[in-house]
């Protein structure tokens, strides 16, 4: 392969790949998002498939976390308000996943090559802590509300009930459940144009 064939190539793999990692351009609508991006019904649908989280509920999550950024990091972390000090947390990637939690579900799935910058990754990720948000506080998989209150605080904290303590989570709570009924509101009007797999959580 001549020099310039080499380059040109090297070229559509990097801008490919850019455009893999970009958000979709319209984040209010779950139709467009996954008709944007072909492969992310179908990761969003196993991940349903295996843990029972539904799809809306998985995406009104990454929405809120990260607004489906795959790179997306913790705000930085200032020193006397100006100089720079690190970030405020570890969070990385679509779901702000912390490094010990990230850890956590790999040693506890066997995943270990998963990547926060990954969607399918990502959501079977969202769908293992919402079943165990199920498991061991008995919060419903469909609830959107009290889903992202544990996500947000942990378990212990959502059985301490931390979130008492913080208004703006709460109102941010709120929105998440907001948006996973519109996303869901949507998928039933287009569930049949997208994915390869029949099975559709209504």
């Amino acid at each position: 392969m001549s020099w310039l064939k080499y380059s040109l190539l090297l070229l559509l793999l990097v801008g490919s790949i850019g455009c893999a990692k970009k958000p979709p351009s319209n984040l209010d609508n779950s139709c467009s998002i996954f008709k944007e991006k072909s492969s992310w019904y179908d990761d969003a649908n196993d991940s349903f498939k295996k843990w029972g989280v539904p799809i809306h509920v998985q995406l009104a999550i990454i929405h809120q976390e990260s607004r489906f950024r795959a790179q997306a990091k913790s705000p930085k972390d200032y020193l006397l308000w100006f100089i720079p000090w690190g970030r405020k947390s570890s969070a990385y990637g679509y779901a702000q996943v912390k490094d010990a939690t990230w850890d956590w579900y790999k040693e506890k799935t066997g995943n270990w090559h998963a990547s926060r910058d990954d969607f399918a990754d990502v959501t079977d990720f969202i769908g293992w802590y919402g079943n165990y948000t199920y498991k061991t506080l008995g919060v419903s998989k469909w609830d959107a509300y009290k889903q992202y209150l544990a996500y947000h605080e942990g378990h212990g904290g959502f059985k301490r009930k931390t979130y008492l303590k913080k208004p703006w989570l709460i109102k941010v709570a709120r929105k998440v459940k907001k948006r996973a009924s519109m996303y869901h509101s949507q998928l039933q009007r287009c569930k049949d144009q997208l994915g390869s797999s029949s099975f559709w959580p209504f």
